[in-house]
């Protein structure tokens, strides 16, 4: 059976702080310079999720893209649109890096793709910053880092 990867690109627009309570004032403003602006700043965000696997023997697809969308506008855009990243729950102990955030996009989606697997997710958060992420399903978040296990 043939196998390929389908890769389709979302967006959403979300405010940030890069900030951690482990560094004083001004470790922080060296460490993140003008991005610890208490005020924070925005971003529009693109994401890129690619799902791969063996190509339907009728319909010659990977996944449903309608279903695929469905599934990332649910658990992603809608969640991140035009909110403050740093009052996302999940980002109570991490730093809002984009690092971060394409982990967390990951994690989010791993166990929902619509058929197939994701195999990676990357997002593009200024024209000269791109975080990308192809992982597994079983990682422990800790701090502001990941252990894989």
């Amino acid at each position: 059976m043939s196998q390929a990867t389908v890769t389709r690109r979302y967006r959403f627009c979300a405010a940030h702080r890069l900030h951690t309570d482990q560094l004083s004032s001004e470790e922080n403003w060296a460490t993140f310079g003008k991005c610890n602006n208490p005020n924070g700043h925005g971003h529009n965000y693109v994401v890129f999720v690619s799902v791969g696997g063996d190509m339907d023997p009728i319909t010659h697809q990977v996944v449903d893209i309608a279903k695929l969308d469905e599934v990332v506008q649910r658990i992603v855009v809608r969640r991140f649109d035009h909110q403050d990243l740093n009052n996302d729950p999940e980002f109570a102990t991490q730093t809002t890096t984009g690092e971060n955030l394409v982990l967390l996009i990951w994690e989010l989606l791993v166990d929902h793709v619509p058929g197939g697997r994701l195999v990676k997710v990357g997002v593009i958060e200024t024209r000269d910053n791109y975080f990308e992420y192809s992982g597994s399903s079983k990682q422990v978040r800790t701090g502001d880092g990941v252990r894989h296990g």
